[in-house]
């Protein structure tokens, strides 16, 4: 017998969680909801089409109504949100009201440390709470963890971890190199938010945007830019500051990339506070986002997702470079693909009871070994560089 899956938010990010689930998830039935139901019904039919079977459906809710949701959600085994952090504190309860297990693709990290709150209720509702569990935060957690053990494994003290990580265009287009592969507010989130690392084994706050460098990526990626955004660590740098120097995350975009949205951000287009215009209040961020947004939009042209993942320490050094790309087979973007399966992967792990109950984050409850085999049965590539000085 198979499991139940609610998928909340049939979004890209949502469909491509339900399609993993079901190739990979042992799923028995598997519903999208989404406050506009055609939607979610659109999404459950190509799900189904792409699997050559009648397993997905598609359902209105709101998830604004958590105490309706719980009723709903009581219905299957563990519960994924797509939906825009700002609503996981309140899925998390109803998923608890419902004894439901559920998993997120986090986007804040005060959000998460609300979630973790919920430890005690979640132990004694005998479900698990795992919020980040998207690419970054999420898969770049993982990898790190993976990466302090590799370096364990050569008889070394993991000291610093580095972490990489951009969803890209393959054909970038002026002004901003860029086209939206998740949600906006997210994305402007990560640009203006305070950044949290690990810097001598304190935790140090820092301002987004800066701290530029150079990368180079296997074609045809090539020369990018990296700089300090919020989020990206998440709760890394509390989880390892008794055991690290050093944690902190980097954007990667093409170059000059950052320079642009300083400038935007300097003009002021960013700010929250109304002003007034032809007698109207109106926030300059809402009017810039609603011009943005469509901008960045490019359905139509393929993206490339890099993640990069260095660890040193002990006089060895571990590079883990894990890279996506549009999938014309089953048009899935890469930002889908590897968001998607990262939840869905955990999701899966939640219904087969391999998490211990309790509200935890990726890298602290989610099985490594297993978590790395599901990636790689999904095709997607890890590659491992290693360079040691140390003597045996």
């Amino acid at each position: 017998m198979g499991f139940r899956y609610a998928v909340l938010g049939a979004g890209r990010q949502g469909l491509a969680a339900a399609y993993d689930l079901a190739r990979f998830g042992e799923a028995d039935a598997i519903v999208l909801f989404d406050v506009e139901g055609e939607r979610a019904r659109h999404a459950a039919a190509r799900v189904n089409q792409l699997i050559s079977q009648r397993l997905a459906q598609g359902a209105h809710t709101d998830v604004g109504e958590s105490a309706k949701l719980s009723s709903v959600l009581r219905d299957f085994d563990v519960c994924i949100s797509a939906v825009p952090y700002r609503f996981n504190v309140e899925l998390s309860r109803a998923a608890l009201a419902a004894r439901v297990s559920l998993c997120d693709l986090g986007g804040s990290t005060e959000t998460v440390w609300q979630q973790l709150k919920l430890d005690a209720h979640a132990k004694r509702a005998k479900v698990a709470i795992v919020p980040d569990c998207g690419l970054a935060p999420g898969t770049a957690n993982l990898l790190a963890v993976y990466a302090m053990k590799r370096i364990e494994s050569l008889g070394g003290k993991p000291e610093e971890i580095k972490i990489y990580c951009g969803g890209l265009p393959q054909r970038p287009k002026p002004p901003l190199s860029y086209q939206l592969l998740f949600s906006l507010e997210g994305l402007l989130n990560e640009y203006l938010s305070p950044v949290m690392v690990l810097r001598e084994g304190k935790i140090q706050e820092l301002e987004p945007l800066t701290e530029l460098e150079t990368l180079h990526f296997p074609e045809p990626v090539g020369c990018c830019e990296a700089f300090l955004t919020s989020g990206g660590t998440s709760t890394g740098p509390w989880t390892f500051k008794k055991k690290l120097k050093q944690y902190e995350y980097k954007t990667v975009r093409y170059p000059g990339h950052c320079q642009k949205i300083r400038l935007l951000r300097d003009l002021g287009l960013f700010d929250t506070k109304p002003i007034r215009v032809d007698g109207v209040k109106i926030s300059p961020r809402a009017v810039f986002a609603r011009v943005l947004g469509p901008k960045l939009e490019s359905p139509d042209e393929p993206d490339l997702v890099v993640l990069r993942v260095i660890c040193r320490g002990g006089g060895a050094e571990i590079q883990l470079d894990h890279m996506d790309f549009f999938d014309e087979k089953t048009g899935f973007t890469a930002m889908e693909r590897t968001t998607g399966s990262s939840a869905a992967i955990i999701a899966h792990m939640l219904a087969r009871g391999e998490i211990a109950p309790g509200a935890h984050t990726p890298e602290r409850a989610v099985p490594l070994e297993p978590f790395m085999k599901a990636l790689l049965q999904r095709g997607f590539q890890i590659k491992e560089t290693i360079s040691c000085s140390l003597k045996f």
